[in-house]
């Protein structure tokens, strides 16, 4: 069986972000039939139609990880009841120029991590209604709000918590078994 190739994209830029953590926990928790990598956003400069006509190395490069990518995984905070503005203009710039969108026809999840109880729920239903008009079907269950992220982690980044790892485990399973379906 070939691997399927995901990229995971994450919404927090900070070099020690609690979503960073979770997102190498998601991919060391992952089945043998998917080879995870980060897709780097945070260097991509804001969406701009007019630079687009001589589009930036940045845009090429990233716009071909998300073409070659079989799925998606998105870990992302919530910042103002909303994603980051990383995250969108990496929707924005991978679904540009209009008709070139090389997002489409692949499957997504997504997974939400905050301080707070709720787990950034805003963020995590704003990925997927992003995701309908980009044509990336998400997995709809489980749904994954890893609320209470500071509480998570050792200092050397390590999870504590087997309950969280368990969890993060069988979320994993399901999105191998929902990527399998295309």
């Amino acid at each position: 069986m070939n691997k399927k190739k995901i990229a995971v994209l994450i919404g927090s830029l900070r070099k020690e972000s609690f979503n960073r953590k979770v997102a190498n926990q998601l991919m060391q928790l992952a089945p043998d039939s998917l080879e995870l990598e980060i897709v780097e956003i945070g260097q991509l400069p804001h969406y701009n139609e007019d630079i687009d006509q001589n589009p930036p190395t940045e845009y090429v490069d990233f716009r071909r990880k998300i073409k070659a990518a079989d799925g998606f995984l998105f870990v992302t905070p919530e910042y103002n009841r909303s994603v980051p503005s990383a995250l969108k203009n990496a929707f924005d710039v991978a679904s540009r120029p209009y008709g070139q969108s090389v997002w489409g026809g692949k499957p997504g999840a997504v997974v939400s991590v905050s301080m707070s109880a709720i787990g950034g729920f805003g963020a995590n239903h704003i990925v997927r209604q992003s995701m309908v008009f980009l044509n990336v079907p998400m997995m709809q269950q489980p749904e994954a709000y890893i609320g209470s992220a500071h509480t998570l982690f050792d200092e050397n980044g390590n999870l504590l918590s087997e309950d969280t790892r368990d969890f993060l485990k069988n979320y994993m399973d399901a999105y191998a078994s929902w990527v399998n379906t295309f």
